[in-house]
């Protein structure tokens, strides 16, 4: 029993002293973060506390961070990377598809109806990974540390609609790129419009329907000018790329690069990943005031809840494979297509073709 006790002791004091070292060793840095919306749960709940705390602390105080927000800073989600480039921060962190209109590979990361659900979306965001990680490499002189999701994005409408068939005509905002194609390929007017500005436009009858999380929506009251709730994922899921400039990255030690590259992966993106389900649901719940568990996050909504019918699903594959998917391929370099195919391809069963 005391050589037991003995051994497992002296394992314990090892793995202490080992990670003591590496910490020892490590120079650490000055770093400046810019995250993606301050008033979302993804940015409250996950980005903040790790930035500003779970970082720092796990360094030992070596590793610092002054923590901010595109949105705070006055710019738009599409100048983060832009921006990020000339070196202006350090690490910045927006939604994928801010920014296809610098690098239309980056959709192929989160294409309408390919993940429609969050083990499938996880599983298309980690083989893809290493090809953005090339595209903002060249791009925008960056490296790729996270990929992380919103809730699956879903149709708030302010018209009664009974399906997918039903946006037909309809004035859809969407964050652009494949979204926006997937609506027009449904037949409804898709309307490019900020994240802000959605509030205003529904109430206003601008827009009949917008596109969003679930649980972003109810965030940001948009059940408070929406009649109908519509759970299809045909946003996708607005995954959030976090990378940090090469320049800033090629003067960190390599203790520092390993500690920074590995308490992302396992203190930031894993969690986001983890609860990618239960967010989703609470947002639903949040929003109808129906479902179990009850809403968490305030007094529930009373949107009317459509349900998702195998035939709406069936005609939204249909449209990613016939229309979506086609569409990308055709405005993306054939060196990334191939890749795409190599990796996110293989792994739901598609083929993308110039």
């Amino acid at each position: 029993m005391r050589v037991w006790t003995k051994l497992l002791a002296t394992t314990a004091i090892a793995a202490v002293t080992g990670a003591g070292a590496a910490q020892a060793e490590m120079k650490g840095a000055s770093l400046t973060y810019v995250g993606s919306w301050s008033g979302l749960v993804l940015f409250k709940q996950f980005e903040q506390p790790f930035w500003s705390k779970t970082l720092p602390e796990a360094s030992g105080g070596k590793v610092k961070v002054e923590v901010s927000t595109f949105d705070q800073m006055g710019l738009k989600g599409a100048e983060v990377y832009r921006i990020l480039a000339k070196n202006v921060f350090d690490i910045g962190a927006t939604v994928a598809d801010y920014t296809v209109a610098d690098a239309p590979e980056v959709e192929g990361l989160d294409i309408p109806m390919l993940a429609q659900d969050p083990k499938t979306a996880k599983a298309v965001a980690m083989a893809y990974k290493p090809v953005l990680d090339e595209s903002f490499g060249k791009r925008f002189d960056a490296k790729v540390l996270a990929v992380v999701p919103y809730p699956a994005q879903m149709l708030f409408c302010n018209k009664d609609i009974k399906g997918l068939a039903d946006i037909k005509g309809l004035k859809v905002r969407s964050s652009g790129g494949s979204a926006a194609e997937f609506l027009a390929a449904a037949g409804a007017e898709a309307v490019t419009m900020a994240f802000s500005e959605v509030p205003g436009a529904l109430q206003r009858g601008v827009i009949d329907c917008a596109v969003t999380g679930s649980l972003s929506g109810y965030s940001s009251g948009w059940h408070e000018v929406s009649k109908v709730l519509y759970p299809m994922p045909m946003g996708g899921w607005d995954d959030v790329v976090t990378a940090i400039s090469l320049k800033k990255w090629k003067s960190l030690d390599k203790e520092t690069q390993d500690f920074l590259a590995k308490t992302v992966e396992e203190k930031f993106e894993a969690p986001v990943w983890a609860a990618a389900e239960e967010d989703t649901q609470q947002g639903i719940a949040c929003l109808t005031g129906t479902g179990e568990p009850a809403c968490k996050h305030g007094k529930p909504g009373a949107l009317k809840l459509v349900p998702v019918s195998d035939a709406d699903v069936a005609t939204a594959r249909k449209l990613l494979t016939d229309k979506v998917l086609p569409s990308w391929a055709s405005r993306t370099d054939a060196a990334y297509v191939a890749k795409w195919n190599d990796t996110v391809g293989k792994l739901v069963g598609l083929t993308a073709k110039k």
